[in-house]
């Protein structure tokens, strides 16, 4: 091999060395932001822990904007989570139709508060997902 050959090799192995490298970056990231702000027993919890949860005060009909925000920002990570019970599908459609629910509550909009209410049956969940 001459000179020209082996700079030309040399150069297109560090070309593709730095592809490599970029494509290993962007899913380090990627799945760094996949990774859910909270996990599941803390979305519980904090959205349904007491009589005082915000959970309990939108279905009631007395959540503000506030708890709808805080209930969006809550339930935004579960489809993130992976449940330690029951079928992976079956738990980002519930936990996506729940949070799509919560998106949608409007103060004073009783429809709204019909979907929220028919998305959060802690049952349906809980049979399918919470482990014994």
């Amino acid at each position: 091999m001459n000179r020209l050959q082996i700079q030309k090799k040399n150069i297109l192995t560090a070309i593709v060395a730095v592809a490599i490298l970029g494509v290993a970056a962007m899913q380090l990231a990627r799945a760094a932001e996949a990774k859910a702000k909270y996990t599941i027993k803390e979305v519980m919890k904090a959205t349904n822990k007491g009589d005082a949860s915000i959970g309990k005060r939108v279905a009631q009909g007395m959540g503000t904007a506030e708890d709808f925000a805080k209930l969006v920002e809550y339930y935004s990570a579960l489809p993130r989570c992976t449940p330690e019970k029951g079928d992976k599908a079956s738990w980002e459609a519930k936990s996506a139709a729940l949070l799509k629910a919560a998106q949608g509550l409007k103060p004073g909009d009783a429809a709204s508060l019909a979907a929220y209410k028919k998305a959060a049956n802690c049952k349906a969940c809980h049979s399918a997902h919470k482990p014994d």
